[in-house]
C-alpha cells in the first residue's frame, strides 16, 4: 500500500469519480491512476470503487470506510509537514480561507491587513462561494479555514468555533414609505413590499424565512443575490426594500440609503470558523483565528479542538459572551 495509491482514491472522489478529470488535477495520466487503484483493490482483497464497464459508478461500503482513513492519513501527513515547516520556517506558509462575500468583504479586511503586516511571507489566499463549497474546500485541504453563518449541518467533519452574532437591518431608499417610519418597523411592515435579499443558504437568510413563516406571512421575495452590495445597487434602482447583514452598510458609501434596524424581528445569527479534525496549526493560524475573534486564544482552540465531537465543543462556548457586529 502506497501514500500515492490513498492519494489517488480520495482524489477520484472529489472529482465525482471522474478520473480523466482526477489524473488532469493531479497531472498525471489516467491508465497510471486506475492502475494504481486496482493494485489496491487486489492487495485488500475488495472493490474500492463499483464500475460499469470502464467507468466508476459508486463508492463501495468497505470502500467508503477506506476513503474515510485514507482522509485522515493524508491529513496526518499533510501536519507532520506542518510540523516541520513550522520549526525550519516559522514566519513563512500559506493559508488558505474559504468564505462568503459578506465575510470577505466586510469582516475580514481589517483583520487580513493587520495578519498580512505582521506574516509578509505568508501567503493568504481567499475563495468565496456557497455554504456547501466552502465545507467541501475545508473538508478537502484545498482551504485551511473556512467561515460561514448557514448550514451548518455540512460542516460536520470539521472543528467549528464561534466568533460573534450578528443581525439585519432594512434598507430603503429615502423616498420609500417605511424611510419615515416613526415607530419600530414590523415584520408586516417588510410584508406589505417587494423585498430584495439574500439567496437562500447564504448570510442568514434561514432567519428571514423563520421570522415570515412564526408570522404566517410569505414574503415577496422579487430579487435575491450572494452579494450584499448587488442587493443595495438593487434597492437604490427601486426594486424593493433590501434586508442585509448589518455590518454590511458603510455611512458614507450608503448614505442615499436609509438603514432601519431589524435585530428585534430577526433571531441573531452566529458566524464561525472552522478546520478539520487533528489539523496540526501552525503559529500564524492560531494569530489569524484570535485576530477575527479575540475570545479564540490559542488556549481556548486547542482545548476545543480536543475534543470529541461539536456537541461538546458547543457546550464549551456556550457560556461564552460573544461579541455582536
Amino acid at each position: 500500500m502506497k501514500l500515492q495509491q490513498l492519494r489517488y482514491i480520495v482524489e477520484v472522489l472529489n472529482h465525482n469519480l471522474n478520473v480523466s478529470a482526477t489524473a488532469e488535477s493531479l497531472y498525471t495520466s489516467q491508465p497510471g491512476i486506475s492502475k494504481q487503484v486496482r493494485m489496491l483493490e487486489d492487495e485488500l482483497g475488495i472493490q474500492v470503487f463499483g464500475r460499469s464497464g470502464k467507468h466508476l459508478t459508486h463508492v463501495t461500503p468497505a470502500g467508503r470506510d477506506v476513503i474515510e482513513i485514507a482522509q485522515q492519513i493524508l491529513g496526518k501527513v499533510e501536519s507532520i509537514k506542518a510540523v516541520a515547516k513550522e520549526h525550519t520556517l516559522p514566519d513563512q506558509g500559506k493559508l488558505n480561507i474559504a468564505t462568503t462575500h459578506t465575510q470577505a468583504r466586510y469582516a475580514l479586511p481589517p483583520v487580513i491587513s493587520g495578519f498580512m503586516k505582521k506574516f509578509p511571507k505568508v501567503s493568504l489566499h481567499m475563495h468565496q462561494g456557497t455554504p456547501s463549497q466552502i465545507a467541501e474546500a475545508a473538508s478537502r485541504g484545498d482551504a485551511d479555514f473556512a467561515i460561514a453563518t448557514e448550514a451548518m449541518h455540512l460542516f460536520s467533519d470539521l472543528v467549528m468555533l464561534p466568533c460573534y452574532h450578528w443581525n439585519r437591518s432594512v434598507i430603503v431608499r429615502h423616498d420609500h414609505p417605511l424611510a419615515n417610519l416613526n415607530r419600530k418597523i414590523a415584520v408586516e411592515d417588510v410584508a406589505e413590499h417587494p423585498i430584495v435579499t439574500y439567496v437562500f443558504g447564504f448570510t442568514g437568510r434561514s432567519e428571514l424565512d423563520r421570522a415570515f413563516g412564526e408570522k404566517g406571512l410569505e414574503p415577496k421575495i422579487v430579487f435575491t443575490a450572494t452579494d450584499a452590495d448587488v442587493i443595495k445597487t438593487y434597492v437604490r434602482l427601486g426594486l424593493g426594500v433590501g434586508v442585509i447583514a448589518s455590518m454590511a452598510m458603510d455611512k458614507e458609501a450608503d448614505k442615499d440609503l436609509v438603514s432601519i434596524d431589524a435585530s428585534h424581528l430577526f433571531a441573531a445569527s452566529t458566524t464561525k470558523i472552522g478546520f478539520r479534525k487533528g489539523t496540526f496549526l501552525r503559529t500564524y493560524m492560531y494569530d489569524f483565528i484570535e485576530r477575527f475573534a479575540p475570545h479564540l486564544t490559542r488556549e481556548v482552540v486547542e482545548k476545543a479542538n480536543m475534543l470529541r465531537n461539536q456537541d461538546d465543543i458547543d457546550r464549551m462556548f456556550a457560556k461564552f459572551e460573544l461579541p455582536v457586529k
